[in-house]
């Protein structure tokens, strides 16, 4: 007899006919093996990005702070050390004292900020190692320790140098942001109307010390306006070499008693026992976390329809990709149902099945076994093949019912 071709029921629960050319089956997911590699690879990445940040926070220099020469930043001083360079001098950016005061000699300018990282002893030491010292920033600190003059009233306007040192005589007018009154000694250089000046030079003996509050004048921002510019070559390019000294707490003499610290106040074994507790944590996490595997059949807590039962594990099926899983699912259905149909027990084996079907649909035995009982399908498409065929055979059975009920 032959087996004709019918859709699957609708209301059955019966496989979807099979798409059409337009649709494309949807693709399977990663294995779990997939999954876990993509998860270390991202883990890894993240640990070595944080890894590289942590060492260029704690090994880069620090650009901060005034007049820094190799600062672009709109208060750095690259731009009059570069300027310097132009010259032909040589500029050399040093963050030791030690490197500093042994880089120095008679035809080298040293060049510093206040150095407020250093003592009053080891300040003194290093100014005192350069026969010609440049500072660009004052305070009231180092008027003290150099005894060049003190603090006086800023006046607003542009000074010019008037003044008996040569390099000035063709800087131009500058406007000053902080002015001084000269100790007796000191050479004063643009001076306003009260006699304060906005830049002191000390000479003894071939050795020259100039301070000049420069934050603003020699600054990246405001370098070309007024004299700035021919200012800061006046000071800076009168020698071969620039040995110029940026102070950091790195290379600071200072020392203190230590304050107490949370660190300090708690015992040894506090930090590897948070340790030891957080890799429990974690190892519990992974231990009890959501587990990806095939999907499992489980009682539910409420009653709901089976339709929606139905659909709710066909679209979990689905997603997960495992037609193993839902081949399963739908040879029960159809055993089940030819069970009935056939009068057999609801406990009958497919090979049972399939032999009544046989004997039923006239066939011969054993015809049937691979349908009910073969070899998963290995592809979405053989699910769809395998669904069909089990369709076709639920209706030539039912077709054989009718069949004998109409034989006279």
């Amino acid at each position: 007899m032959t087996v004709t071709t019918a859709p699957p029921p609708t209301g059955a629960g019966g496989p979807s006919p099979e798409p059409t050319a337009e649709s494309t089956a949807a693709p399977r997911p990663r294995g779990r093996r997939g999954r876990i590699l993509g998860w270390l690879l991202v883990v890894v990445l993240l640990l070595g990005i944080a890894v590289l940040s942590m060492r260029f926070v704690a090994t880069a220099p620090s650009l901060s702070g005034p007049l820094n020469p190799e600062s672009p930043s709109p208060g750095g001083a690259r731009a009059l050390a570069e300027l310097v360079r132009q010259q032909g001098v040589e500029v050399q950016i040093t963050r030791s004292r030690a490197d500093a005061a042994a880089s120095v000699d008679g035809r080298t300018t040293l060049v510093l900020t206040d150095p407020y990282t250093l003592t009053d002893d080891a300040a003194v030491d290093l100014l005192d190692s350069a026969e010609r010292v440049v500072l660009l920033t004052s305070s009231s600190r180092m008027l003290r320790l150099l005894d060049l003059g003190a603090d006086a009233p800023l006046s607003a306007g542009a000074l010019d140098a008037d003044c008996t040192v040569a390099e000035f005589a063709r800087t131009g007018s500058i406007e000053p942001e902080r002015l001084f009154d000269a100790a007796p000694g000191v050479e004063a250089c643009f001076r306003d109307g009260s006699g304060a000046a906005a830049l002191l030079r000390f000479t003894d003996a071939g050795r020259s010390v100039s301070l000049v509050e420069g934050s603003r004048l020699f600054s990246n921002k405001d370098l070309a306006q007024d004299g700035n510019a021919a200012l800061g070559l006046a000071l800076l390019a009168q020698t071969d070499r620039v040995v110029w000294y940026v102070p950091s707490f790195e290379d600071s003499d200072i020392t203190g008693e230590q304050s107490e610290t949370l660190g300090t106040l708690t015992p040894d074994w506090l930090t590897p026992a948070i340790v030891l507790l957080l890799l429990a944590g974690i190892a519990a996490v992974c231990w009890r976390a959501r587990r990806f595997g095939p999907l499992v059949a489980e009682s539910l807590p409420v009653t709901v329809r089976a339709s929606e039962t139905m659909h709710g594990r066909a679209h979990l099926t689905a997603k997960a990709g495992d037609s193993a899983h839902a081949a399963v699912a739908i040879r029960e259905g159809t055993t089940l149902r030819l069970s009935r149909r056939l009068g057999l027990s609801p406990r009958a084996s497919a090979h049972e099945v399939a032999d009544s079907a046989a004997d039923r649909l006239r066939v011969p035995r054993g015809s049937l076994h691979e349908l009910l009982a073969g070899p998963s399908p290995a592809s979405d498409r053989d699910l769809i093949d395998l669904a069909r065929k089990l369709a076709e055979l639920e209706t030539a059975v039912d077709n054989a019912f009718h069949t004998e009920r109409n034989l006279p």
